[in-house]
């Protein structure tokens, strides 16, 4: 009876979502920049439900893998909407391909989270989903993480029930050391470094060297550069950041953290190129 009601549920969505035009690429552009400029929360509505479809066509993939499409679409909706504020129309690449690595690197972790081999009782699961959807709004909206006593607040949970449930999140986070998602895909450097923006990112980053020259390329570059492509990526073990969330970390403009990425990202492809020379 429940999966008759999610089924249907699934089909009103799909639906729903149907009816909204796909956008042409002037349109995308003229969205982004409204977004970038003036932080227009109908431009970022607009392409938001304009590309749900996308994050359908991708959750589809990740299915009979411990998960229903519908929980997929979910979380494929949080990348995408982290791809709508980290979108910039300057690279010149359809949305699309940028927007396709943030979703899948959101379904991604959520399989993994979902393949810890630590039994949580079911009422906590839902404190954790609930805690980590909260806590992706707030960075969202505030560019920062929340603290626990906001969290408590914003879910109306005790304090001390709060550290408990933060506690739970920390220990389901770390149970795996060596992730893979579903059919045993490693979640290596390569699906980590990968920018949907860049010409051709799989052919710079893709072959195994080339990852083990990445980082150690980073670990030689000027600490600004390498701290924002870091939290760009997801480096330092935390989601990656959208260009307005790392500004807000480090002090700068979307604009010019922006600026920043692009010329390290530069450096690298250039020493990669003097190495393979060499």
């Amino acid at each position: 009876m429940a999966r008759h009601a999610s089924d249907r549920n699934l089909e009103v969505y799909l639906r729903d979502i149907n009816q909204v035009p796909l956008l042409t690429a002037a349109e995308e552009k003229t969205l982004g920049w409204r977004i970038i400029n003036d932080n227009d929360l109908e431009a970022k509505d607009h392409m938001i439900r304009a590309n749900l479809r996308l994050v359908v066509a991708i959750s589809k993939n990740y299915t009979r893998r411990g998960l229903p499409i519908g929980d997929l679409i979910e979380e494929g909706n949080i990348g995408l909407i982290r791809a709508v504020e980290g979108f910039d129309p300057a690279q010149g690449a359809r949305f699309s391909t940028y927007a396709s690595w943030w979703i899948k690197q959101s379904i991604k972790r959520t399989l993994i989270n979902a393949r810890h081999p630590i039994h949580i009782p079911a009422y906590m699961v839902e404190l954790i989903t609930r805690w980590r959807r909260t806590s992706a709004s707030f960075e969202d909206e505030q560019s920062r993480q929340p603290t626990v006593e906001e969290m408590a607040d914003l879910m109306e949970l005790p304090h001390r029930k709060a550290k408990i449930v933060q506690q739970a999140l920390l220990a389901h986070r770390s149970a795996t050391h060596a992730p893979t998602v579903g059919d045993g895909e490693a979640l290596d450097f390569a699906s980590v470094i990968a920018d949907g923006r860049l010409e051709n990112p799989e052919k710079t980053f893709g072959r195994d060297e080339d990852l083990r020259a990445v980082l150690s390329i980073i670990e030689t570059l000027e600490e600004r550069g390498a701290r924002v492509l870091r939290l760009r990526y997801g480096l330092e073990g935390q989601a990656p950041l959208t260009l307005k969330q790392i500004g807000a970390v480090i002090g700068l403009t979307r604009e010019r953290v922006r600026q920043i990425e692009m010329d390290t990202l530069r450096r690298i492809q250039h020493k990669l190129k003097q190495r393979r020379v060499a």
